[in-house]
């Protein structure tokens, strides 16, 4: 196991609440680089890219440790669904998912030093909405702050409000899939 913690390239606080799941030490540095909205090669790319971003700007400060960037967008068809900007495209952002069946992509990237050893992947599952009345909504936007949350919701949220299915990992729709990450921190003797 690494005597040194691994950095988690974050500050989502859903994310510290999972990565503590799993026992490993770790410390949180933010990272500074500049995400994308968008990638030409659809959602997949988008969150693989600035998953990389975020861990190689963190892993240039501290080359010899193990740096975690992530990042998770919500897509329905080919449009993607960020953090709202505001509650009214919370609300509108809810209104186009209700009823439908969506899917939930993480990007992660393990990282050791800017160019040096390493796992690039991503993680789908897909999560059907509920049909949601305008009420239903209000009532779920009145007890979670949406600004903050791809999609405008949170699983761990009251979610049962507005989920019916999902398929895949349930800690991947809440941003980080703690099974694949397991598995890859295994391999690079991280844990």
């Amino acid at each position: 196991m690494n005597s040194r913690p691994l950095i988690l390239a974050s500050n989502s606080p859903r994310r510290k609440e999972l990565l503590a799941v799993l026992g490993v030490p770790f410390e949180v540095v933010p990272s500074a680089a500049r995400e994308l909205a968008e990638h030409a090669s659809g959602p997949r790319e988008l969150v693989r890219s600035n998953a990389k971003a975020k861990a190689e700007e963190v892993a240039a400060r501290y080359p010899k440790r193990w740096v975690l960037g992530a990042d998770t967008v919500v897509c329905l068809n080919r449009r993607v669904f960020g953090k709202p900007a505001d509650r009214q495209k919370a609300r509108q952002m809810l209104e186009s998912l209700q009823g439908k069946t969506h899917r939930v992509f993480t990007g992660l990237c393990l990282l050791r030093g800017p160019a040096g050893d390493g796992d690039l992947w991503h993680e789908e599952t897909l999560v059907t909405f509920r049909s949601l009345s305008a009420p239903a909504i209000r009532d779920y936007l009145e007890r979670i702050d949406p600004l903050d949350k791809a999609g405008a919701y949170a699983i761990q949220e009251g979610g049962e409000r507005i989920v019916g299915r999902i398929e895949g990992s349930l800690s991947n729709v809440v941003g980080l899939p703690l099974e694949s990450l397991e598995a890859r921190m295994v391999r690079h003797g991280i844990l």
